[in-house]
């Protein structure tokens, strides 16, 4: 047997240990007993998670120091006129802004994605026919507004001027937090103008052709009496400016409505009622 070779072997498998041992308790001290794993889907679900939790905690936060200011700027209207005023000036408008609550008829409006289609039809339907998408959401929101909407909800949140309705993925993304359908749109308001608006809305009418071919959900319901919450987040504008020209506000285009316009031939057996 070679000797040098042996000698050679003699000190690289202790020097190997070594450097093996020293990597183990790098990456142990570096991920803190967290498993290291590449950045991908999951992380980033994570990372929405985290997010949510932490819009829910400061919202928690931000509707206790609008208590404590409501009752200093309470105190202070009593001494001081000024603040007496601004106050007063405050209230006239609360109501259209959306900050206080309010009570009525409503008319509400659920959107659902359609039910697993049977096994013989997967794979015969486009994915996105099954879904509800933003415009869809967007298109119940915009009617029911000109059908003369009084107040509003979605998911529960108290809808005003500067709220935006987004898709993400398979989600709605409202006010800093993540929902998954059912969605359900409520409106205060006059429920014969409300449901007249829903019934003519051009995008809600190509939506229920979907609902009669691949059964997505479409649920319209009255009440005599709903209470809705006040808004109590922020409402300024952190990335919206004014248009400075006509020329600009008519090149803005509305969201796209819902690809193809009205469904393909549905599948033998999949053909429903519109609700």
């Amino acid at each position: 047997m070679d000797l040098k070779r042996v000698r050679t072997w003699r000190w690289a498998v202790p020097v190997a240990a070594l450097l093996a041992g020293l990597l183990f308790a790098t990456s142990a001290n570096t991920s803190h007993g967290v498993d290291l794993r590449v950045i991908g889907h999951d992380d980033g679900v994570s990372f929405a998670e985290r997010q949510q939790r932490t819009v829910i905690e400061q919202t928690r936060q931000l509707a206790d120091l609008q208590k404590q200011v409501q009752a200093a700027t309470s105190k202070a209207a009593r001494t001081d006129s000024r603040v007496a005023g601004a106050r007063d000036a405050a209230a006239a408008v609360t109501d259209d802004a959306g900050m206080s609550p309010m009570s009525g008829p409503a008319v509400t409006v659920t959107l659902n994605d359609a039910p697993p289609l049977p096994g013989a039809q997967k794979g015969s339907v486009p994915p996105d026919y099954l879904v509800v998408h933003q415009q869809d959401v967007q298109a119940v929101v915009n009617a029911l507004w000109a059908g003369g909407a009084e107040a509003m909800t979605l998911q529960g949140q108290r809808v005003i001027s500067t709220s935006a309705v987004r898709c993400v993925g398979n989600t709605l993304l409202l006010h800093g937090v993540v929902y998954s359908p059912p969605y359900v749109v409520s409106a205060i308001g006059d429920t014969g103008d409300l449901l007249a608006a829903l019934a003519a809305a051009p995008d809600i009418i190509i939506y229920k052709q979907y609902v009669q071919a691949y059964h997505l959900g479409y649920d319209v319901t009255t009440k005599a009496n709903v209470t809705m919450p006040a808004y109590t987040g922020g409402v300024a504008l952190a990335y919206a400016s004014a248009l400075e020209t006509p020329s600009a506000a008519n090149s803005t285009s509305n969201p796209p409505a819902r690809t193809p316009s009205a469904p393909a031939t549905a599948p033998a057996g999949s053909a429903g009622s519109t609700p």
